[in-house]
């Protein structure tokens, strides 16, 4: 089963979110639980915990399907030790949010080496991160997402994700998220159907789709190998309308959170009935 949503706005309080999912037909969202351009947030009350958890229920929402999303400001493979140190809190603060309102799964950018310190140094110290996050938390996956490689963004390769979950102790709590805009941003076509075919191929050759824990399903605005993250909405990039049917269809991406972050919120409840419109039989 495909379980299917958007990056919904949980402005004016975290219940809202699920009310805004509701509103588009999902059964599947993100949401940040805190301000996402901040280092430090007020922590979640008691009351509002229980109220999230409460209409979760209510409304037929599945926890391992809510995918919160951690501030853009943490750079987990920051050479500075300032912005280490407050990416470090960051996370750990997400991560313990996250296992606050019962949810199982946290999203983040890898991180960036900012050309000071090599790729390989990057992403072990990424993955002893993790470890210090997960050591601190239980019951939540840290959600590795793939990008677009700009500029010194790591993450855009397969290899650089398997080698952040080789670092990580538990690996049963270590998975990745794709971001389709990033995947073909990144260089791998997946707008034809032998790219589709060789990307996940690869995907599960170099990572493992054991490790395959949600989607980002976006169309992109710019072609295969730009390196340049701007979503588009659902068939009107450079993915193409034949991709999305070609992945509805594919049944290695059932039981997950996919989650869309096209640029027009108000396409979104068009966007999901028209890939459900899309499954066979």
């Amino acid at each position: 089963m495909k379980y299917i949503g958007a990056h919904v706005s949980a402005s004016g309080g975290i219940c809202n979110a699920i009310l805004n999912a509701e509103a588009i037909g999902a059964n599947a969202f993100a949401l940040f639980t805190r301000n996402q351009r901040s280092w430090v947030s007020k922590p979640l009350a008691q009351e509002e915990v229980a109220a999230f958890r409460k209409l979760l229920v209510e409304r037929g929402f599945d926890p391992h399907y809510v995918l919160p999303h951690d501030s853009y400001l943490i750079n987990l493979g920051s050479p500075d030790g300032e912005t280490l140190q407050k990416s470090r809190a960051a996370f750990l603060d997400e991560m313990q949010r996250a296992e606050q309102l019962g949810l199982h799964l946290m999203n983040f950018h890898p991180g960036s080496h900012l050309k000071k310190m090599s790729e390989e140094d990057c992403l072990d110290q990424i993955a002893g991160e993790i470890n210090l996050a997960l050591a601190k938390t239980q019951g939540v996956t840290a959600v590795i997402e793939n990008t677009a490689g700009q500029g010194s963004n790591l993450g855009w390769k397969f290899e650089h994700l398997a080698r952040i979950i080789d670092g990580v102790d538990d690996k049963s709590r270590v998975g990745v998220c794709i971001d389709t805009c990033h995947t073909i941003a990144a260089g791998y076509d997946i707008s034809t159907e032998m790219g589709y075919n060789f990307c996940f191929d690869e995907f599960d050759r170099i990572v493992g789709f054991r490790y395959l824990r949600a989607i980002h399903l976006n169309d992109s605005k710019k072609g295969s190998g730009s390196h340049v993250d701007r979503h588009e909405t659902l068939g009107n990039g450079a993915i193409g309308k034949a991709f999305f049917s070609r992945f509805m269809n594919d049944p290695r991406f059932d039981g997950m959170p996919i989650i869309l972050e096209t640029p027009d919120p108000a396409l979104w409840k068009e966007e999901i009935a028209w890939l459900r419109g899309l499954l066979a039989g």
